[in-house]
């Protein structure tokens, strides 16, 4: 018989031990312990479940608590930056009013470059007209 015939046998034969209810020993298993490793299996599992469901929510709060503290946050920074911002246009708008003169009751006068030539040609050949009578 060579090694992995030999492998095989005990691989079959620890399966069939299992199927048949035989401990490892090679001894069959009673009906009794098998109730009782049942009866402390449930009550362990059923705990564990309680207690993932425990830590689950745990965490879940703790994410959510971190979550409302980071958007908070967020807020409280977006606020100050405009803030920061609407600041920064006032003082904008002051600083262009502290410049600009405001005269109520005044009225603009344009004069361009070639109406001052005439009013001058005017008023120098009215001088001349005015010199030439004497």
């Amino acid at each position: 018989m060579n090694d992995d015939e030999q492998r095989r046998i005990i691989i079959h034969r620890i399966s069939s031990h299992r199927q048949a209810g035989m401990g490892p020993d090679g001894k069959p298993v009673k009906p009794i312990n098998k109730w009782i490793a049942l009866a402390l299996l449930i009550p362990v599992l059923a705990l564990m479940a309680v207690l993932g469901v425990f830590f689950f929510a745990a965490f879940l709060a703790l994410f959510a608590i971190a979550a409302v503290g980071f958007s908070i946050r967020l807020w409280w920074l977006r606020r100050k930056y405009q803030n920061t911002m609407q600041q920064t246009d006032q003082n904008d708008q002051k600083t262009d009013d502290e410049h600009t003169v405001i005269i109520e009751d005044a009225e603009i006068i344009e004069e361009t470059e070639v109406e001052r030539k005439k009013k001058k040609e005017a008023k120098g050949a009215s001088s001349k007209s005015d010199t030439a009578g004497y």
